[in-house]
């Protein structure tokens, strides 16, 4: 079988322990990990330069991983989308160019590569797809023509399942999948700023990634104790108002 079939099988394989729409984007990222020889996938949309969507990962240190890169504001995929090209990077690579990713990725994960593919097709200029390797892995085991073929079949079938879209909804089912709902709660939290701190949503986000970082917390779950009033606005406003 090919690697594509062998992809799509995979795929048809984690609808049973998986099922529902709006879990696509996780079955295909945990097939995308069984067929290339990596160690975890991710799978996300960015609708804006700073606003990253999360749809699915393949494990734990997958998901970890987008986080960490959400977190502080760098990493090797929000890099390759500003630079519209695949970026493949080293553990030398990750330390030297993004430090503080690299930190905590070695502090919460095994990952210690990664593989960042722009996707294409209708997504093109929005979707990436990542991939990570573990030792004894390393990125130099995956062939990238191999990962842009599969990452072009990963485009098609969410292309493919978002035209099957019923009327009266606003877009795909894989747009609510509970990586993006827990993201939205960022979205949430910065317009919690925005109202009780007289912040932009630019300041809103880069106050949020502060405290996080700060507090060795991932974003998404300082937004979520934000929004449930778990953190007050006025420790957030302690440091917004503190002289530079």
């Amino acid at each position: 079988m090919t690697l594509l079939g062998d992809l799509r099988v995979a795929v048809v394989a984690s609808a049973l322990e998986l099922p529902g729409p709006e879990l696509l984007p996780e079955r295909l990222a945990r097939a995308v990990a069984r067929v290339l020889p990596v160690d975890g996938a991710g799978i996300s949309l960015f609708f804006a330069d700073s606003r990253r969507l999360p749809l699915g990962a393949s494990s734990p240190a997958a998901a970890i991983a987008e986080r960490l890169q959400f977190t502080t504001g760098e990493g090797p995929c929000l890099s390759a989308h500003a630079e519209e090209r695949p970026l493949v990077a080293d553990e030398a690579t990750i330390r030297s160019r993004w430090p503080a990713f690299y930190d905590g990725l070695v502090a919460h994960t095994p990952i210690r590569g990664t593989i960042s593919l722009p996707l294409h097709d209708d997504l093109r200029g929005i979707g990436a797809l990542d991939l990570y390797t573990m030792p004894p892995n390393d990125v130099t085991s995956l062939s990238l023509t191999d990962a842009l073929s599969v990452s072009a079949e990963v485009a098609a079938l969410l292309r493919d399942a978002g035209r099957e879209t019923r009327p009266g909804e606003d877009g795909p089912a894989w747009l609510d999948a509970p990586a993006a709902e827990r993201r939205s709660l960022v979205w949430q939290a910065m317009g919690f700023l925005n109202s009780g701190l007289g912040v932009n949503s630019t300041d809103a986000l880069a106050l949020l990634r502060a405290h996080a970082y700060a507090d060795g917390a991932d974003l998404d779950e300082l937004a979520r104790r934000v929004v449930e009033r778990e953190i007050p606005l006025e420790h957030l406003a302690l440091d917004h108002d503190s002289p530079t």
